[in-house]
């Protein structure tokens, strides 16, 4: 009879559980582990929480290193990340959804339902443009100074009144950090028949549904004990004010905090069940999200051969080749090209899911039905993080028999 587990143990009581029946190679998986590790023990990062699963069933469910360098806490099996722009993914979920309930559709005018946004070529933005980041929208704006970011309609009233699109809409693919989920948000709170505010929305339609129970937009009370504060490592942008002070970067601590682009918490079990309704075709569990039609529509190329120019210009800076951009809706994908990507050359094409700031991503393969989740403590700069998790993807890939 074969024992179906593999499992160690560290001297922090740290778990690392290697399933034999899962369909996926256990030795290839005690690699993917140890590579983690060896990464952890060069400083190169500090620690990472993975699950790998296919068919529905995990393979590897590790636990390793620390929340920080001084390695003073562990992090632990039920830990709780922020996400940063992997909180996109889950705003574009329920924007999907939207669309599917007729709240608004992939062709609506942002000013149709914000009409206070319409100035210049922001009148002739849709749903799809804020989904595929072809907005023409700014990279980044300039914020009053000390101006708190995690108040949602303090952020749509100085977006209405400063910002413009500096680029016809759908054009150009430039990552948008900020203002294409935090327009997509305000539309699911106008939209919203119950007239809910943005985070009970995600959580009502998107959390409870699917058991994440520790995940949330702001810092629930109840998970603050478990939470991992970011170490940014010198590698933010900016610092994200909170409206309650607690310090630098201190909207990841806010309890109320609506920020639909960055301001998600979660575990790596609860992102797994977000992959898994994904690999479902939008169900889990008795719970549907999304129909198979607008998921199979949504890992498909909405940007044709656009390059991102964000990733253009980090790629340039590292020698590496241009290539498409390859955005779904609300979703990147592998794409075709064989290239410099966050999830590797060996996953399938349609491979599809979401990334947050040098630290988290989960994906989807539909062709090896798989999934991947894998969220890290101290960030790493763009070109280093792409290189790590596309070095991941392609060894959790060689395990899969």
């Amino acid at each position: 009879m074969i024992n179906k587990y593999r499992i160690q143990i560290t001297k922090d009581r740290q778990m690392t559980v290697m399933n034999q029946t899962s369909g996926l190679d256990v030795d290839r998986l005690s690699h993917l582990e140890k590579v983690i590790s060896e990464d952890i023990a060069a400083k190169r990062y500090w620690g990472a929480r993975i699950i790998v699963a296919r068919h529905g069933e995990i393979g590897l469910d590790a636990t390793i290193g620390h929340a920080d360098e001084a390695g003073e806490r562990p992090v632990e099996d039920d830990s709780v990340f922020t996400l940063f722009s992997m909180s996109k993914g889950m705003t574009n979920t329920l924007a999907l959804r939207a669309i599917e309930l007729g709240q608004f559709s992939l062709a609506t005018k942002v000013t149709d339902i914000i009409p206070e946004f319409g100035v210049g070529n922001n009148e002739t933005i849709t749903v799809l443009h804020l989904l595929n980041h072809t907005s023409g929208l700014p990279f980044t704006f300039k914020l009053k100074d000390e101006m708190p970011i995690d108040i949602l309609e303090d952020m749509i009233r100085v977006t209405c009144e400063t910002i413009q699109s500096v680029e016809k809409p759908g054009v150009t693919c430039n990552y948008s950090p900020m203002l294409n989920q935090l327009l997509l948000g305000e539309m699911l709170r106008r939209t919203d028949p119950k007239k809910r505010a943005f985070r009970d929305i995600m959580h009502e339609d998107l959390f409870e549904p699917l058991g994440m129970t520790s995940s949330a937009f702001g810092l629930r009370k109840d998970l603050k004990d478990r939470h991992l504060f970011p170490d940014f490592r010198g590698n933010s942008p900016m610092n994200h004010i909170g409206s309650s002070g607690h310090g630098e970067n201190g909207a990841f601590r806010e309890e109320f905090a609506e920020m639909p682009w960055v301001g998600a918490v979660s575990t790596a079990p609860d992102l797994h069940r977000l992959a898994e309704m994904l690999r479902n075709e939008g169900a889990l569990d008795g719970a549907r999200i999304l129909s198979p039609a607008i998921v199979k529509k949504a890992r498909q190329n909405h940007t044709g051969e656009l390059p991102n120019q964000l990733y253009k210009m980090l790629g340039y800076k590292a020698g590496w080749e241009e290539s498409p951009a390859y955005v779904g809706l609300g979703y990147i994908l592998r794409g075709t090209k064989i290239t410099n990507n966050l999830m590797g050359t060996q996953t399938s094409p349609e491979t599809f899911g979401s990334y947050g700031a040098g630290s988290t991503i989960f994906w989807i393969d539909p062709e090896l039905d798989m999934t991947f989740v894998c969220l890290t403590t101290g960030l790493l700069p763009g070109i280093p993080n792409i290189a790590r998790f596309h070095r991941l993807a392609d060894i959790a890939v060689s395990a899969a028999l």
